[in-house]
């Protein structure tokens, strides 16, 4: 099978790849021969070199033609002697590729060597017919690696208890495993190739590729049941491709009952009280509900759970707005602790001169204002529990030693008193600050430093996170507009793919305020690019790039027109060598024939 033929049987798209560029197959070219050299100059080159051809370059050092050591024979056997310039044996008619040209559309010149001149037409290296032949031996390894992991992934989807379904970025659906078909009664040659609406029940799969929100375990009927599913986009190059279904085969049915007797209980209970269970439900935060899948999110849940089955003390830093607390209130929740209160103290809200009061309390007559029988500071409230030292690297010095003490000694006494009581409380601190450079500086004592320090969790800033990105976003939407009421709104794939490169400066915090701005203030149900322009230049500060992002909406905006503009002249020009034959067009194309169809309608294609 020749180059073109291999070509021919697979999909473009392998070629384009960067690792088939030109530049990445040439070799550096170690002498070109000038037009002004002699035909006799140019044969000693060739034959130092021990090679055939060479490029020849102007006194610009422009590409101009290839000289061979067959022409300068021949220049020979004419009758010349040699000293005329090279550009008597010059062949002109050569052609020449680029660094970025496919490697493969470059071996189909008839050449054995071709040069490779940049833009501005020097040479910057030569491509011979040995170096295109590496690059087609690793693409056929690279294609034989993907028919493997093909089918590896087919058995894998037909092993598959739970019913799986992919689809492409226009709903049609290109996967539905054996699983899927049996619980439908639609057998999968029918299924495939349809779009998803027109085979599975009130889905919202083909919404999923449009928003490039995931959905876990959300509630759908299907064939009249209630049943989980998952919906995940799939991302690809910053673009939503597509997105996986799959259908949980446990139905809803056993939770609704559960539900009902648990809310059936809370109501003949008198001693229940609802203010008094949302309080507790509010400090109950658990790992399952810090949402993210990104390995260094779950990195941090990691950690966290085997620092929970401990009583070390815990230092978690993070930027502000990463969700400390929250991974706080998850240690002491899963912690020996947890039957205990979960007391939170912020360091840097507190005045100096009430500190030592607030933490470790104070005796009736202890200063002037002083509340009669005194009042338990809050390591005394912590009792059995955790208490959290939020912004500890704010704590001024003075406090600092006798934290120190009380850390080392277990035990405090109050403001007044010369009794001390025993501490039976988990420390967990937290700071947005870096505590090493405080204490290089001497605004943070060093050995409070390494007391805090047995456990440290580093919570990542959402800006390395974004393969959590959507996931935040969609459960942040979905809340807030329970929070005002107001029917939920969903924001475009486009809108997602940006929010993904946005730098977060405010993390989850900053989050939180864009979501509830864009819920309030954007009327109708979907929020796109532009809304995000409008939302964003208002808080837009002269000072931080973040948030300029006009210009850059409309980059994208732009870059995604143009790349409209080609798709349609591609498939114009693949139906004119079709004749016409959709069919036939489709398969050129490499795509399934209804969604040729799809794009003919959407760019109104006769």
């Amino acid at each position: 099978m020749s180059v073109k033929q291999l070509i021919n049987e697979y999909n473009e798209p392998e070629f384009a790849e960067e690792l088939f560029h030109v530049r990445n197959w040439m070799k550096p070219c170690l002498q070109c021969i000038l037009a002004s050299n002699t035909v006799r100059e140019a044969g000693e080159i060739l034959k130092k070199l021990n090679v055939n051809e060479l490029p020849v370059i102007d006194e610009s050092e422009r590409f101009i033609g290839m000289v061979t050591t067959r022409k300068i024979l021949a220049d020979f056997l004419q009758g010349g002697n040699g000293d005329a310039y090279v550009g008597s044996a010059l062949i002109d008619d050569v052609a020449a590729v680029k660094p970025t040209d496919s490697v493969f559309s470059a071996a189909a010149y008839p050449y054995d060597l071709l040069p490779v001149v940049n833009e501005h037409g020097k040479v910057v290296g030569i491509l011979t017919a040995r170096d295109a032949m590496d690059a087609l031996f690793q693409m056929i390894h690279k294609l034989q690696k993907k028919q493997n992991s093909a089918e590896v992934l087919r058995i894998i989807l037909e092993s598959a208890y739970e019913g799986i379904a992919v689809v492409d970025e226009n709903g049609i659906l290109l996967e539905f495993n054996e699983a899927y078909s049996r619980f439908t009664g639609i057998p999968r040659k029918d299924a495939i190739g349809r779009h998803v609406t027109e085979v599975i029940d009130n889905t919202n799969l083909h919404v999923t590729v449009k928003t490039a929100i995931p959905e876990r375990g959300v509630i759908q009927n299907i064939q009249g049941q209630d049943m989980v599913v998952h919906r995940i986009p799939i991302w690809n190059n910053g673009k939503v491709a597509g997105a996986i279904g799959m259908l949980i085969f446990e139905g809803v049915t056993e939770v609704y009952k559960l539900y009902e007797t648990l809310q059936k209980n809370h109501i003949e209970d008198p001693s229940y009280n609802q203010s008094s269970f949302k309080a507790e439900a509010e400090c109950e935060v658990t790992l399952d509900q810090i949402l993210g899948v990104s390995d260094g999110i779950a990195e941090v849940k990691r950690l966290a759970r085997r620092a929970a089955r401990t009583s070390a003390t815990v230092l978690i830093t993070g930027e502000s707005g990463t969700g400390k607390e929250m991974f706080a209130k998850s240690i002491h929740h899963l912690s020996p602790y947890s039957s205990g209160p979960f007391i939170s103290i912020n360091c840097g809200a507190i005045p100096e001169p009430l500190f030592e009061s607030e933490l470790f309390g104070y005796e009736e007559g202890a200063f002037t204002g002083a509340k009669r029988g005194g009042k338990q500071g809050k390591f005394e409230l912590a009792k059995n529990g955790t208490i959290f030292l939020d912004e500890i690297g704010e704590m001024p010095l003075s406090m600092q030693t006798k934290l120190l003490r009380v850390l080392q000694e277990k035990e405090a006494e109050r403001v007044g008193s010369v009794e001390k009581y025993q501490i039976h409380a988990r420390i967990i601190a937290a700071t947005n600050r870096n505590l090493l450079d405080l204490v290089r500086k001497g605004q943070f004592r060093e050995d409070l430093y390494y007391r805090l320090n047995i456990i440290h969790l580093h919570i990542p800033p959402l800006r390395e996170r974004k393969q959590d990105i959507p996931i935040l976003l969609g459960y942040y939407l979905s809340s807030v507009s329970v929070k005002y009421g107001i029917p939920k709104k969903t924001l475009t794939s486009e809108a997602v793919s940006f929010l993904m490169q946005y730098k977060w400066r405010g993390n989850i915090r900053e989050m939180v305020n864009m979501i509830e701005r864009l819920v309030t203030l954007i009327d109708g149900g979907f929020i796109n690019q532009s809304h995000l322009q409008e939302v964003m230049t208002e808080q837009k500060e002269d000072n931080d790039p973040n948030f300029v992002v006009r210009e850059k909406c409309s980059v994208l905006l732009e870059a995604k027109n143009l790349g409209e503009q080609r798709e349609i002249e591609l498939i114009t020009k693949i139906l004119k060598e079709a004749g016409g034959n959709k069919s036939k067009a489709a398969q050129l194309l490499g795509i399934h024939r209804t969604t040729l169809y799809q794009k003919l309608k959407k760019y109104r294609i006769q």
